[in-house]
């Protein structure tokens, strides 16, 4: 170990001259909620200082750290973060990335955000192939979002405690493995991805989930329109005192049309599934990650599903816009509990959201983004009488290099 970190300080004093520095501020606050209940307000300040510098011809370093002060649910908090932070070294076609960096699924929709790791790629004329595995215990929980099993959701909801910080602060403690291949345009036509996926339950809990997935996502681009196809099967075991086995299935589809314009707007539709309770060997699908469809509807996808239509232009040099609009969808009446239902209470239509967003950069290293929408309950059968929720948010980005 010590033999790793003086390596690190040959890297800083060799190439301490190629050192890039910059800092990006990012403030915002919004407010919201229904017509029945006193509107809430938050707001959030980051700093985000980073630092790179370039090893030799074929390597490059990245660290940085966060430290974000905020108001929410009437109580300030702040939190210091170590962020994108990585060693990549490049070998021809291929390379290795070693460190905390991002990743993604086919799909975006089972793991995605920073982890843990490492991950090997190689770029050949048969395909970019990449082999990697994570580590999700040492990263600030509230940021990975992991709310797998109910253990995990009790994890996520527990406030940082800085008297108790190692048993408040860090993610669950979950590793994965990721083997995927993909091709820029298959046959002249398709843009292909695939992977295989395993995740580890690695927590103290008397009861484990682990959980394998098999994705594929394939982009077909037909002059300015684009069809997008993706799905996943998972298979999961429950480790207690009776072990179970499920299978599960997600999926996505959409198209977009860009019409070439002095506005270069997009239209864009899309559809995604994720499966529920069926019976005792279909089960629902849980991502390792949880990813939010919604600007005021946010809640794990299993068993749900999303319809949405988009629309985006650049208004001038300046300014852009966007209109959004989504209908969500219970796939049972088991799975899915919270606004604006209960249980088994009510249909399967939660109802729709709209949301409106604009951004103005009026430079290159300032950008001030607005976006306010509403979910209207009334216009679904699964809680019709329930009140309008809405919500409004400005934010302001500014980089310092």
């Amino acid at each position: 170990m010590n033999k790793f970190f003086i390596t690190i300080m040959i890297f800083l004093t060799v190439s301490l001259h190629a050192a890039d520095f910059g800092l990006v501020v990012n403030a915002g606050g919004g407010f919201g909620g229904t017509a029945a209940e006193e509107s809430a307000f938050d707001f959030q300040i980051d700093l985000w200082p980073r630092l790179s510098f370039l090893i030799g011809d074929n390597g490059e370093f990245i660290a940085t750290a966060g430290f974000t002060v905020g108001y929410e649910n009437d109580e300030l908090f702040y939190v210091p973060e170590l962020l994108h932070t990585e060693l990549s070294l490049r070998f021809g076609n291929s390379g290795i990335r070693i460190g905390r960096f991002n990743y993604s699924d086919p799909l975006s929709f089972i793991a995605e955000g920073l982890f843990d790791g490492f991950r090997y790629f190689s770029n050949t004329d048969a395909g970019n192939f990449h082999i990697g595995a994570w580590y999700t215990g040492f990263l600030y929980k509230k940021n990975v979002n992991i709310t797998m099993t109910k253990d995990d959701s009790a994890i996520f909801g527990t406030p940082v405690d800085y008297n108790d910080f190692l048993n408040t602060y860090f993610a669950p403690r979950r590793a994965f493995v990721s083997i995927g291949w993909g091709h820029p345009s298959l046959g002249e036509f398709m843009n292909l991805n695939t992977a295989v996926i395993g995740q580890f339950d690695l927590s103290d809990n008397d009861t484990k989930f682990h959980s394998q997935y098999l994705v594929l996502k394939a982009v077909i681009p037909i002059d300015n329109f684009s069809i997008d196809l993706g799905g996943s099967l998972q298979f999961s075991q429950t480790i207690e005192n009776e072990d179970t086995f499920n299978m599960a299935f997600a999926a996505e589809f959409g198209f977009s049309r860009l019409f070439p314009s002095a506005f270069n707007s997009q239209l864009s539709f899309s559809g995604k599934i994720a499966g529920g309770r069926i019976d005792s060997f279909f089960g629902e699908f849980v991502p390792i990650t949880t990813k939010y469809y919604g600007f005021i509807l946010k809640h794990k996808m299993s068993g749900l599903s999303v319809l949405n239509l988009n629309y985006s232009a650049r208004l001038s040099r300046t300014l852009g816009a966007s209109f959004n609009a989504s209908y969500f969808v219970r796939n049972d009446l088991g799975t899915f509990a919270g606004y604006p239902t209960s249980g088994e209470n009510g249909g399967y239509f939660l109802g729709p959201e709209v949301c409106a967003r604009f951004i103005w950069s009026p430079a290159s290293d300032l950008q001030i983004n607005f976006a306010g929408g509403a979910f209207i309950p009334a216009l679904g059968d699964a809680g019709p009488n329930e009140k309008i929720r809405w919500r409004a948010e400005l934010t302001a980005t500014m980089a310092v290099f």
